[in-house]
């Protein structure tokens, strides 16, 4: 793992309105690093999570993903950056629900100019490799909720992503089936090398990252060494 920071936040602002999200939000998560935002509800985890993906782009400050300004890049750019290098895992999955297991899964490279066959043959390999197969042709309606984050976490891996944005993604999740979501995204993740910026209020879901950072009011009031997870 290297000690340079792959994806970074400088004095990140970013209000709504007359509310304030942000107010001089600094991050930074090195190459392979897998770190845990923490922060009560409100606290501006999820929007710092979104100018670091390029979804949201802040007032004042600066967001670098491998040295190159993300918030000076335009729509079209960003949405590029995010398809070809960043995969994302949310809360409550977030599949489209007209399509099938297989083809969410399949849906970055097919986005990506993918042919679809070799598309869905890829989908099929991580479907397998997370315990999902014989799922392959189900709609999101019939999964349980751990299935439908596994499928989540395949379609967010399958591009093989340089940095990973999970938001809250034991959040709707028991107990037992978040720890083997966790399992699951932490060990394919560090397999990969793949850097997990992650997004949660839960300790247990916390303990799997190398460093916490504790987001209030906008700012980030703490940096604690990690607690390594399995």
């Amino acid at each position: 793992m290297s000690d340079r920071p792959l994806i970074e936040a400088r004095d990140a602002a970013l209000s709504f309105g007359e509310t304030p999200a942000l107010r001089g939000a600094s991050f930074e998560a090195a190459a392979g690093e897998v770190v845990a935002v923490m922060g009560p509800s409100g606290s501006g985890k999820t929007t710092l999570l979104h100018c670091l993906a390029g979804i949201l782009v802040p007032d004042r400050g600066e967001i670098r993903f491998d040295g190159r300004r993300v918030d000076a890049l335009g729509e079209p750019e960003r949405s590029t950056l995010r398809r070809e290098r960043f995969g994302f895992v949310f809360q409550f999955g977030q599949l489209v629900p007209e399509l099938t297991v297989e083809e969410n899964v399949a849906l970055p490279l097919l986005l990506g100019g993918v042919r679809r066959a070799a598309a869905l043959r890829e989908a099929g390999g991580w479907l397998e490799r997370l315990g999902l197969a014989g799922l392959h042709a189900r709609r999101s309606g019939e999964l349980s909720g751990g299935q439908a984050q596994r499928v989540a976490l395949a379609r967010g891996m399958i591009n093989r992503p340089t940095v990973l944005f999970a938001d809250e993604p034991t959040g709707s999740l028991d107990s037992l089936t978040g720890e083997q979501v966790m399992d699951l995204m932490v060990g394919v993740a560090r397999e990969q090398g793949t850097t997990v910026v992650l997004v949660t209020h839960e300790p247990r879901v916390a303990v799997y990252a190398d460093r916490e950072v504790v987001v209030r009011d906008g700012i980030v009031h703490a940096l604690s060494a990690g607690r390594s997870g399995s």
